[in-house]
Formats: structure tokens, sequence, C-alpha cells
């Protein structure tokens, strides 16, 4: 988890120095939905891996932009189990950790204490499962979010958001794979598959 933390952090004094007044650091806690990682072999019988909803965390940076649109770095991580739903497999269930990392921005609406928004990133999701001979491997990902940002003061506020998230596998990846008694076994072959979640969040926001 710290490398991913600190690519996101390195670029905050290097922003604040470039834009001056208005950087918002947001650390949350969250709840991420959802997860399938589909098995691409023509077989009679499907199989696949499936994600544990589970909670998650992580940190959001802002710089001004406009008036009415800020730049912003996104981090998150999620711990959880993966189940094997086919009949043989290597591991029927996997620890398995997912670290998103991505750019965008964000677009208020009109308000003053209480701020509408949308929000859009991309950037790549880092996933690697904690079982013996599995692999882990990072893809082309993006997400995006409607939330609210309460500001009572200037300088502390509170960050209400739901995410959806995309991640774009391929068929070369071998997250699953183990090696067995006489052949290499891979239970979930990654075929261009979509792995979508959705993450409920809040956290406090400090302005500086």
């Amino acid at each position: 988890m710290s490398r991913y933390l600190f690519a996101a952090l390195i670029f905050v004094p290097i922003l604040a120095g470039a834009q001056g007044n208005g950087i918002e650091i947001t650390p949350f806690a969250g709840y991420r939905l959802g997860g399938t990682f589909e098995s691409a072999d023509p077989t009679d019988t499907p199989s696949e891996y499936e994600m544990e909803d589970s909670s998650s965390f992580g940190l959001i940076v802002n710089f001004p932009h406009r008036s009415n649109t800020q730049w912003e770095i996104f981090y998150s991580q999620q711990s959880s189990e993966a189940l094997y739903s086919g009949p043989v497999g290597p591991d029927p269930q996997v620890d398995v950790d997912i670290h998103i990392l991505q750019l965008g921005g964000t677009y208020q609406g009109d308000g003053d204490k209480a701020r509408p928004y949308l929000a859009a990133t991309l950037g790549a999701t880092h996933i690697r499962a904690n079982s013996a001979d599995s692999s882990d491997d990072t893809f082309f990902s993006g997400s995006i979010g409607v939330g609210v940002m309460f500001m009572p003061t200037a300088r502390v506020g509170v960050r209400v958001e739901a995410r959806a998230h995309g991640t774009l596998l391929n068929s070369s990846s071998e997250i699953f794979c183990s090696t067995g008694p006489n052949a290499n076994v891979c239970a979930v072959r990654l075929d261009g598959n979509l792995l979508t979640q959705v993450e409920t969040f809040a956290g406090i926001t400090f302005r500086f």
C-alpha cells in the first residue's frame, strides 16, 4: 500500500507550489461492492472469481483549475476475498488486494456551505492475489463519481461520494494461475473483460 500512497502524496507539494492556496486533501473510508473475474475458457460450466464486498480506504487530493473545476488525484485500496464458482480450481478462495491510482478532475455546482459535484478520473488499477503461485498485474482503469462537499468552515469540511470503477482486464494476465503437479493451471483466463465495482465513502477535507 505504501508505494501507491506515496505516489499520490509526492504530487502534493509540487501542485501546492504551482497553484497556491486552495489545495484540498481528503483521507476517506468507504465500502466497495461488486467485481467479477470471468473465465474466457469456452467450457460448458461457467467459472469465475467473485469479489466479496468489503471496506476500503484512500486519499484524494484536489487543486484549483477554474472557478467551478478542480484537478484531482484519487487513490483507493480494498482488501477482500475472491470466491471461485467453478467445480475445480487451484484455490476456491483467494485474498485479493486492489489498488486504484488515477488522475482527473471535478466539476462543482453552486452552493455556499454544501456543493454538489461530479468527478471523473483515469489511471491504473493494480490487482494482487495473495495465494500460492499467484501473480499480480496492473490494468488501465477509470471512474466516475457524484457527491456533495460540505464546508461549514473555510478550512475543514466533509466529502460524501458514490463512485463507479471500471477496470479493463486482458488475457495475458495470470493473476489466478498456479502451478499444479502435472501442469500450470489457470482457473480464470482474463480476456478483455471489464471489472466493475461501486464504492461509497466519506472523508474529512482539509483545505490549505
